[in-house]
């Protein structure tokens, strides 16, 4: 997808509510002939002659036969969320309607938006910057309140502000090297290096604090990836089933009962965990039993959490031992969680308690400390940093052009470590420039507008 100068000086129309019938349904316009368009097909009010912000109530009507009843909003350019005239209708949620007045208008002369040209052409009208056009995706699909939080902080202004803060600092740096070499031929420093070290070690620190926060920025985006694993009838089953409130899994005495993975989410306090149930791990002469197992180790090595079941009625100190190093092995983040507490032996409670003294016992079957397992998960995901206001990266693409920009402010610190020539340490700076561009929209091509706004919903 891609849009031309004579695309953005359309008037373009689509449906901003999603597909279906419902009570009401919006209908959205922008462009230079907006109220015009809706003026010639509205029976109420001259909308030319009303003041922006305002709602009129009348009839849509198809040269002499009416369509529908109707109020309508509009926003004057440019004050409207695209810079340019805005109509939206509001019209009853009828799959008819909706596609006559879609052809009336289009008929008038309008043109059906693409994904994303609404929030395109707020980006391009200067409305705000390409990270904050990103987070209007984001909050349109945001389904936690951490999320919803992430993408309401990045839409106004909070990640942008950051970057562009960064690069002004830098553009200062990288003028008053640029005039060095404007007189290259004399020995005049407009720059100190020492100055531009301690900049660029600054904005280093800032960088890298966002780059780390990507970790966090993906589990409160996208969710945690947490796969219950264990040995077969460890209670696996039982406890998604439980965290679920619902029974999703198959639950049997019968060891080996889930072959396959089964996959659900569950909202905890705002954060959502993407559980997965597996197949149970052990030894098996069973052709698909053992393609479930294979499907599990991968499972739990591409895990963000792992969720470790001990059966404390068949099992002990010295398997529990061997499976704990196991896990260690991995790498990934685990919770070791003793099961069936109404079975266990005394004795191996005390030894778990002092050996693994994080270990977590509930009963997924009689739902005893759930509670206590899910204040873990919240305190391994660890809000803290995000709800104290930080900044915290979400996006991919901005992630990518921050490890440009990292290492390209390196590539700065080593050439001033190596006195390299003027002409090397302006090209640094502005390669560094370029990135953080990048990601607030100074730097844009069209095939990278394209791509991102062709993931927008049409209508928005």
């Amino acid at each position: 997808m891609s849009f031309s100068i004579a695309d953005k000086q359309d008037t373009i129309v689509a449906l901003a509510t999603p597909q279906g019938i419902g009570a009401i349904a919006v209908i959205r316009l922008s462009g230079s002939k907006a109220i015009e368009l809706v003026n010639e097909v509205f029976y109420g009010k001259d909308l030319s002659k009303q003041e922006s912000h305002t709602i009129h109530f009348g009839t849509i009507r198809d040269e002499d036969k009416i369509i529908d009843e109707v109020l309508v909003s509009l926003f004057i350019a440019p004050k409207s969320f695209t810079k340019e005239n805005v109509v939206e209708i509001s019209t009853h949620g009828s799959s008819y309607i909706i596609n006559r007045v879609l052809k009336l208008f289009l008929k008038k002369g309008a043109r059906l938006a693409k994904p994303g040209e609404f929030t395109q052409r707020a980006f391009l009208n200067g409305q705000f910057d390409l990270a904050q056009a990103e987070a209007v995706a984001d909050l349109i699909h945001a389904d936690s309140e951490s999320s919803h939080s992430a993408a309401l902080n990045q839409m106004r202004g909070g990640f942008s502000s950051e970057i562009q803060e960064l690069r002004q600092k830098l553009i200062h740096f990288a003028s008053m090297i640029e005039l060095e070499l404007d007189f290259g031929e004399e020995d005049v420093e407009f720059a100190s290096r020492d100055e531009l070290r301690e900049l660029v070690e600054r904005l280093l620190r800032v960088v890298e604090e966002l780059i780390l926060s990507f970790d966090l920025g993906n589990v409160i985006k996208n969710g945690v990836p947490t796969v219950i694993a264990g040995k077969p009838n460890a209670g696996k089953s039982t406890l998604l089933n439980a965290l679920l409130k619902e029974e999703k899994a198959i639950v049997s005495d019968i060891a080996g009962t889930t072959r396959d993975f089964i996959e659900d989410e569950i909202n905890i306090n705002g954060v959502i965990f993407r559980f997965i149930d597996t197949a149970g791990l052990r030894e098996t002469t069973d052709t698909i039993e053992a393609i479930g197992v294979s499907r599990t180790q991968e499972k739990m090595k591409t895990a963000s959490l792992i969720l470790y079941l001990f059966d404390l009625g068949d099992t002990d100190l010295i398997e529990i031992n061997g499976d704990v190093n196991k896990l260690e092995n991995l790498g990934v983040p685990f919770v070791k969680v003793a099961n069936k507490i109404d079975k266990a032996k005394p004795d191996l409670i005390a030894e778990l308690k002092s050996i693994h003294p994080d270990t977590l016992f509930i009963s997924a079957k009689n739902q005893e400390h759930l509670e206590d397992l899910k204040a873990k998960l919240l305190e391994l995901v660890n809000l803290d940093k995000f709800k104290t206001g930080n900044t915290v990266v979400t996006n991919i693409r901005h992630y990518d052009s921050l490890i440009k920009t990292r290492d390209s402010l390196l590539d700065i610190i080593h050439g001033i470590e190596t006195e390299v020539t003027n002409d090397f340490v302006a090209m640094d700076i502005r390669r560094s420039l370029h990135f953080l561009g990048e990601i607030t929209g100074e730097i844009t091509t069209d095939d990278l507008l394209a791509n991102i706004f062709s993931k927008f919903c049409i209508g928005k």
